[in-house]
């Protein structure tokens, strides 16, 4: 499961009215385990466009802390959903 350090959350602004419902991004660091594939030395995090009219996920992605490196991860179906719930839980007032 994600065990989640800190994050951050901003809503996105449409000012076009391009995209349908409110959508916010999500930054969190992430403490991973030494013996899982996803460890890196230098940290990593994730960000994660949540939509809240659809309450889910649109988009995520994993990232070296350090160097902003892209990790190539999926997460289990489980991670989704907690990723989801946590992201309803705590959006910005």
């Amino acid at each position: 499961m994600l065990e989640i350090i800190e994050y951050t959350a901003e809503y996105i602004k449409d000012p076009f009215g391009i995209l349908s419902g409110k959508r916010y991004e999500f930054v969190l660091d992430l403490n991973v385990p030494e013996d899982d594939e996803l460890y890196r030395e230098q940290g990593v995090y994730l960000r994660a466009i949540y939509l809240e009219d659809e309450d889910r996920i649109v988009k995520y992605d994993f990232y070296e802390r350090v160097s902003d490196q892209y990790l190539d991860f999926d997460m289990e179906p489980e991670e989704e959903e907690e990723l989801t719930r946590f992201c309803r839980e705590h959006l910005p007032a």
